[in-house]
C-alpha cells in the first residue's frame, strides 16, 4: 500500500498540468501512465500543437514568444482575439450548447494559464499555418496564431521534464482500474502494474486519462455502429477507463455523448496513433480551397462554410457517412501550391492526373458523376476577389451544397485527389465538473476528493469544436483541478491531525 496526497490518472497535457499545479501547492503527487515510456503522453503527443487563447494584441503574444524581434513584429498583422471573440466562436460552432459556466472558465483563464505554461518552460511559436503573406506582411486569421514548439511532442517533452524536475513520481505501464471510497469520500485508486494490483491511498484523485474513442464497443454504443469503422487518431489507451471508474462511484454524465471530434484524415493513416510518427501528420486541412467528392462523384459538404478551424472537427463524420466511409479532396494546379504542409509529406496519399476523366479512373470514382458535379460547380462559381485570408464571400449560386467562400473554378491541370477516411480524436461526452474541476454526483454535488480534466470534461463541446480549444481546455482545467486537489489534501490532512 502506497500513500500520496494527489494521484493523477493519465499523463497527457491536462494530467501533467494538473500534477505540476498540485506539486507547486506542496502536494505529494503520483502520475499513472497506462502506456510505456515510449508511448507516454496520450493524445497530446499527436496534436499539431495549435492552442487557442484569448489575447488583446500582438504584444500579448510576444510575451509568450519573446524571440519575436521588433523588426519581425512590424511585418506581422495580428487581429485582436479577445474574450468575446473566443466565447462567440465557441457558442457559434456548438450551436449555443456549450455550458456557459465552463466556457467562461476556459476562456477567462486561458491567457493566465498559457503564461503559466510559458513560465514552466513550454516553448511557443507562431502558427504560420494560420497566416498568409500579403504585401510583405504575415497576416494571421482565425484566432489561432499560437502553437507549441515541435507540436505535441515538444509540449509533452517539456511537461515531463518539468514534472520530473520538481519531483513528481511517474509510474509507467500502470492502469488505474477502480476508485476506492469510504463514506462517499475518495480514498485512493487500484492500479494494475505488470500483472500486480496495488492499492494507492490518496486524499484526492484527478482523472485526466482521456475519452473512450479507442474503445470500439463504447463508440458503437454511444456514437452509433458506423463509428466502429473510424480509425483512432491518437493513443490506443483512451478506452474510457477514467469515465467508467467515475460513473461507478456515482459521477454524473455530462455533455454530448452522441458527439465527437473527428476529421477527414489520410485513408492510409494507421488504425491507431503511431508513436514512431508523432504529430498530426495525416490530417488534411486545406479542404476549403478545393472540393470534397464521394465515390459517386458527388459533393456532400460546403467546403467553404467557414475557416477550416470551425468545420474540420465536424466534417469527419460526414466522410464516415459516405460510401465505403471514403471521400476525396480534389484540387487543381491553381491552388495546389497553397495547400498546407501535410500535403507535401511522404506519408500523404494522393493521385495526380492531367484530366478529370483520368483522375476519376485513378480513384475509382463514378466518372460521369464527377464530371457532372465539377461542370455544375464551375458554372455556379461567382465572380469576385479570391482571398483565403478572410471569408471572401466568393461563392456559388444554384447548387447544393453551395460553396460559400473561396470558390474557384476547378479547371487547370494537373488535378490532384487525396483519399480520406474518418479519424476520431475524442468524444464530446464526459463527466460533469464544476469551475474547480471537481466531479459532480447525480445530485450536482461534488464527490469528495474526485477531480477531472481534459477530454473527460463534458459539456464544453457539442456538434463541433473551435480548433486549438482542446489543449487550452486541458491546461486550464488541469491547472484548476491540480490546485484544487492540493488544497483539498491540505485541508484533509489538517482535519485528521485535529
Amino acid at each position: 500500500m502506497t500513500n500520496y496526497d494527489v494521484v493523477v490518472v493519465g499523463a497527457g497535457n491536462a494530467a501533467l498540468c494538473a500534477a505540476i499545479a498540485a506539486k507547486e501547492k506542496g502536494a505529494q503527487v503520483l502520475v499513472l501512465e497506462r502506456g510505456s515510456v515510449e508511448k507516454r503522453g496520450g493524445n497530446s503527443f499527436f496534436t499539431d500543437g495549435a492552442i487557442r487563447v484569448a489575447y488583446n494584441n500582438l504584444d500579448n503574444i510576444r510575451k509568450l514568444i519573446p524571440e519575436i524581434t521588433d523588426k519581425e513584429a512590424e511585418k506581422i498583422v495580428m487581429p485582436e482575439y479577445n474574450y468575446s471573440d473566443f466565447y462567440n466562436d465557441l457558442m457559434r460552432v456548438t450551436e449555443a450548447k456549450s455550458d456557459p459556466i465552463l466556457a467562461n472558465q476556459l476562456i477567462s483563464k486561458s491567457y493566465e494559464t498559457i503564461s503559466w505554461m510559458a513560465n514552466l518552460g513550454i516553448k511557443f511559436e507562431l502558427n504560420e499555418n494560420q497566416s498568409f503573406e500579403q504585401d510583405g506582411k504575415l497576416h494571421f486569421w482565425g484566432g489561432l496564431p499560437l502553437k507549441t514548439h515541435n507540436k505535441g511532442v515538444g509540449l509533452i517533452q517539456k511537461l515531463f521534464y518539468k514534472a520530473e524536475e520538481i519531483g513528481i513520481e511517474i509510474w509507467y505501464d500502470s492502469r488505474a482500474t477502480e476508485l476506492m471510497t469510504d463514506n462517499d469520500h475518495i480514498t485512493g485508486v487500484l492500479v494494475e502494474k505488470k500483472d500486480k494490483v496495488t492499492m494507492v491511498n490518496a486524499s484526492s484523485v484527478i482523472l485526466a486519462c482521456g475519452s473512450f474513442e479507442a474503445n470500439k464497443k463504447m463508440r458503437s454504443e454511444n456514437l452509433g455502429e458506423e463509428w466502429e469503422k473510424a480509425i483512432v487518431r491518437g493513443t490506443e489507451f483512451n478506452t474510457g477507463d477514467g469515465i467508467k471508474m467515475a460513473l461507478a462511484v456515482g459521477a454524473q454524465k455530462y455533455g454530448q455523448w452522441s458527439g465527437c471530434h473527428s476529421i477527414g484524415t489520410d485513408y492510409n493513416a494507421p488504425k491507431v496513433g503511431d508513436f514512431n510518427k508523432p504529430g498530426d501528420i495525416y490530417k488534411k486541412s486545406s479542404f476549403p480551397l478545393g472540393l470534397m467528392i464521394n465515390r459517386n462523384g458527388n459533393r456532400f459538404v460546403d467546403e467553404g462554410a467557414d475557416f477550416r478551424n470551425y468545420t474540420y472537427a465536424k466534417y469527419g463524420r460526414e466522410v464516415l457517412k459516405q460510401p465505403d466511409n471514403t471521400a476525396f479532396q480534389v484540387f487543381d494546379a491553381k491552388v495546389r501550391p497553397l495547400l498546407r504542409k501535410e500535403y507535401n509529406l511522404e506519408e500523404a496519399t494522393y493521385y495526380k492526373a492531367d484530366s478529370l476523366e483520368e483522375l476519376a479512373q485513378l480513384i475509382s470514382v463514378d466518372k460521369d458523376g464527377l464530371l457532372k458535379t465539377i461542370m455544375e460547380y464551375n458554372a455556379a462559381v461567382q465572380e469576385g476577389e479570391y482571398n483565403p485570408t478572410i471569408k471572401d464571400g466568393k461563392g456559388t449560386v444554384g447548387i447544393t451544397p453551395p460553396k460559400t467562400n473561396w470558390a474557384l473554378r476547378l479547371d487547370q491541370a494537373p488535378y490532384y485527389a487525396y483519399p480520406l477516411t474518418c479519424g476520431i480524436t475524442f468524444a464530446f461526452g464526459g463527466l460533469h465538473v464544476n469551475q474547480e474541476g471537481k466531479v459532480l454526483n447525480q445530485g450536482g454535488e461534488p464527490i469528495s476528493g474526485l477531480y477531472a480534466a481534459g477530454e473527460m470534461v463534458g459539456g464544453i463541446f457539442y456538434h463541433n469544436y473551435p480548433g486549438g480549444s482542446g489543449l487550452m481546455s486541458g491546461a486550464v482545467f488541469g491547472k484548476l483541478a491540480g490546485t484544487s486537489a492540493a488544497q483539498f489534501s491540505k485541508e484533509t490532512l489538517k482535519f485528521h491531525k485535529a
